[in-house]
């Protein structure tokens, strides 16, 4: 009885860690392939480097009753998904932001109390304070901010902590300064 136990916690445990082989394989090839477009983009293009400002777009595409789902670009290239909260007339920690144009700066790991990496602040929204760019996967993580992903699900993004290093390390790769940010929806 006892072996038998034992074999099937076994069993069980193996098939989870191959379950999770092959989420890490997955996740790799996106990023090779993510890698690969940019090198790709980066031959075709004068270097990005030489751009005046950094541009972000996100557009929202799928909407429920729970979450916002898009995508961001920069400079035109898809770089990950977003996740945020549905549309409720912009009212604090329940909405995602409206629509619309906004600058953005890099906000350190030390101006905050909660986020202990380098994230985004997105400045000037109407009525709202420290809207971010941070990390998450499902909107109990977020109070009106943009959370990034790599790959969804219904209502959740995946990969959140990757994503936000490469986002992190392509804006840091750009300059870091002068960084615009378009939402809008599909």
């Amino acid at each position: 009885m006892i072996w038998t136990s034992l074999l099937i916690k076994s069993v069980n445990l193996i098939q989870r860690i191959l379950s999770i082989k092959s989420k890490i394989k997955k996740t790799l090839k996106f990023v090779k392939n993510l890698c690969q477009k940019r090198k790709e983009s980066k031959s075709i293009k004068s270097t990005t480097s030489d751009l005046a400002s950094i541009n972000l777009l996100i557009i929202r595409d799928t909407f429920t009753k729970v979450s916002t789902i898009g995508k961001l670009f920069i400079n035109g290239e898809e770089i990950c998904d977003t996740l945020e909260l549905p549309f409720k007339d912009n009212q604090r920690s329940i909405s995602c932001i409206p629509n619309g144009h906004y600058k953005v700066r890099l906000r350190l790991a030390r101006e905050s109390a909660t986020r202990d990496y380098l994230h985004l602040l997105v400045k000037d929204v109407p009525d709202r304070d420290y809207i971010l760019f941070h990390r998450g996967n499902s909107a109990k993580d977020t109070r009106g901010c943009i959370l990034v992903g790599l790959g969804t699900e219904q209502d959740f993004v995946k990969n959140s902590s990757l994503s936000m290093e490469i986002l992190m390390k392509e804006i840091v790769n750009l300059g870091g300064e002068n960084i615009n940010l378009i939402i809008k929806n599909q």
